[in-house]
């Protein structure tokens, strides 16, 4: 129910947004007639169009695009049609005699009610809203867990804001539309005048300004409030992917094994003040393990195997921020509990493409020196058999394979170590230890308090912040050139093409530009066909001491795998920074930066 009220929300901001002035004209071409029966069928027929062509992109892959973009050409063509009806009467009334002659036959009047829907059908298939967080994570979402009738709700629930929103100013327009008509007495002419501004809307979506320039001309971003309701309702230290279908109270809608779901899933169990547990509820039975395209340092393990077994389940993804300073704890953990029966199990579920190399994971899995073992989830198939929808989730079962506490994003160490030895108490065996945890580089704590900077997706899926003043043009190469910037504003520079994912560098000498208030700066490259290159400046000026892990003290530093790159570490009081990364050849892509 949460994540529907944030998506309702999200939609109702969108009339914030200049990506919404396209749809406008036809909304208003409504103002004046009876709601009921004219705005109100526009307005449903629109938010059911566009939750299915979107659940359809989500999910589809390129052939719902292909198929969507087939239908903005006949909706735009429809639309346009309708505009010169507006504005030429005559036209009007020949093209719609037949319709109405039907309608009569029909229903014995000629109320417009269907003909406003297919209005708000074919405006639908033409708005594309800005993707702010809350479209992003919807949409990746679908994306990562299949179709779903809780996503489609999601899609609809958004789709529903901004058709609320819409109807509020239809309702105050239509007043005022008809005020006009009794007084002036001129509706012909702004009859007309709405013809002119539908026409001129088709214009602007044909030639993609409804994605592009308004995005850019926007006097009332809604990134920020959307930023601020995901943060607000949202979990500290952890990345959001899939709006789990247990926020709704009910099991699992994968069909597996289910989480029992209701108020457990919400956050862990009570903890007193002194970090003491209390007794532990049973939150769901720990599904079968089947379903991972691969193991690492074991073979495939079941529940039957582990009964017996204290088990924590740790979902996480080799170039995720939140996962890596979370992973120290983790390996502390299974060093000073296996012995006692606790046996750890990291599942690596990809965010990147990239990340499904299983080469990619069995070297990050190496270089970080985990042991336990390591279920590939390419499919997502542990991830939806959980309801899990973070990175990192840790998930806590008992000998009798019942799930009896999860914790997602990072922090909650000692509460959840103070778990693993009440389980293991429950299962006979004596902890006699506690964990000795080294946390270094990249996983070193985050810094909490001076974090002001938002992770931030580069690719157009879920991209939000950015400056350039033609936008994200989508899977196309373009020059673009980078302005001032404000915090946490970003912005290209140079010859890219931005993918769903990340934006790929077509010629040598683009960069990427952002203005960060964070101790540590990160970003998630991946170098193409050859090393790449790069030279990173704050503020103009190379970096030195306060040079990340991956660039030397003049800045230089080179892309030779698909990873995050720690680029900027403070070593004194934390500032607001401008941040630039330069790169000597193309073919690297960036996907997101990250902050601690």
């Amino acid at each position: 129910m949460t994540l529907a009220l944030l998506a309702w929300l999200g939609g109702v901001l969108t009339i914030l947004s200049p990506c919404i002035l396209p749809v406008l004209p036809f909304v208003f071409a409504r103002a004046g007639k009876p709601f009921l029966t004219n705005g109100l069928p526009m307005l449903a027929g629109m938010a059911l169009a566009f939750a299915a062509v979107a659940s359809l992109a989500a999910v589809g892959g390129g052939w719902a695009v292909t198929a969507n973009g087939w239908g903005r050409g006949i909706a735009l063509t429809l639309l346009g049609l309708f505009g010169l009806m507006l504005l030429f009467p005559a036209l009007s009334e020949r093209l719609t005699r037949p319709l109405v002659a039907l309608g009569n036959r029909a229903s014995g009047r000629g109320e417009g009610v269907f003909g406003s829907a297919a209005l708000g059908v074919a405006t639908g298939l033409l708005w594309a809203p800005c993707a702010g967080p809350i479209l992003g994570l919807i949409l990746t979402g679908a994306a990562l867990n299949g179709a779903s009738v809780a996503t489609t709700g999601l899609l609809f629930a958004y789709a529903l804001g901004a058709a609320t929103a819409l109807a509020v100013a239809l309702l105050a327009g239509g007043r005022v539309f008809a005020l006009m008509k009794r007084s002036l007495g001129f509706g012909e002419g702004l009859r007309r005048g709405l013809g002119a501004l539908v026409l001129a809307a088709v214009a602007a979506i044909a030639l993609g300004l409804d994605t592009g320039l308004l995005t850019r001309l926007s006097t009332a971003s809604t990134n920020r409030l959307e930023a601020a309701l995901l943060t607000r309702f949202g979990p500290e230290g952890s990345t959001v992917m899939q709006p789990a279908p247990a926020m709704t109270g009910g099991p699992a809608m994968t069909g597996g094994p289910a989480m029992t779901g209701g108020p457990a899933m919400m956050a862990g169990p009570a903890m007193v003040a002194k970090g003491q547990p209390e007794a532990l509820p049973v939150e769901g039975q720990m599904p079968d393990l089947t379903g991972a395209v691969q193991w690492l340092n074991s073979p495939p393990l079941t529940a039957a195997q582990l009964r017996g077994k204290v088990v924590l389940i740790d979902f996480w993804t080799y170039s995720c921020i939140n996962c890596l300073r979370a992973l120290p704890h983790v390996q502390a953990w299974d060093a000073a509990y296996r012995d006692k029966g606790l046996v750890v199990i990291g599942v690596h579920a990809p965010e990147f493409a990239f990340e499904k190399n299983p080469a990619n994971v069995e070297k990050a899995v190496r270089d970080l020196g985990i042991t336990y073992p390591v279920a590939l989830d390419n499919d997502y198939a542990l991830w939806r058999a959980f309801s899990n929808r973070y990175w990192p989730a840790h998930y806590f079962i008992d000998a009798k394979g019942q799930i009896r506490h999860h914790h997602f994003g990072e922090g909650g160490y000692e509460q959840s170590e103070q778990v693993i030895r009440t389980l293991l108490a429950e299962a006979g065996a004596s902890p006699d230890t506690t964990a000795q945890v080294q946390a270094a580089g990249v996983s070193a704590p985050a810094d909490m308090r001076d974090v002001l900077s938002p992770e931030t997706y580069l690719g157009h899926a879920r991209a939000s912040g950015n400056l350039n003043a033609e936008g994200l043009i989508a899977d196309q190469p373009h020059r673009y050139t980078a302005p001032d910037l404000r915090l946490n504003e970003w912005a290209l520079a140079g010859d890219w093409t931005v993918g769903a994912e990340a934006a790929q560098l077509n010629a040598p000498g683009g960069s990427v530009t952002m203005r960060f208030h964070a101790r540590d700066l990160h970003l998630v490259l991946a170098p193409g066909a050859a090393p790449v290159p790069f030279t990173v400046t704050i503020d103009g000026q190379p970096p030195g001491a306060d040079a990340g892990l991956d660039v030397d003290a003049a800045g230089r530093g080179i892309v030779t795998e698909d990873r995050l790159y720690q680029l900027y570490r403070a070593k004194g009081p934390v500032a607001e920074h401008l941040f630039e990364i330069r790169f000597d050849a193309p073919g690297v892509q960036a996907f997101a930066f990250t902050f601690g």
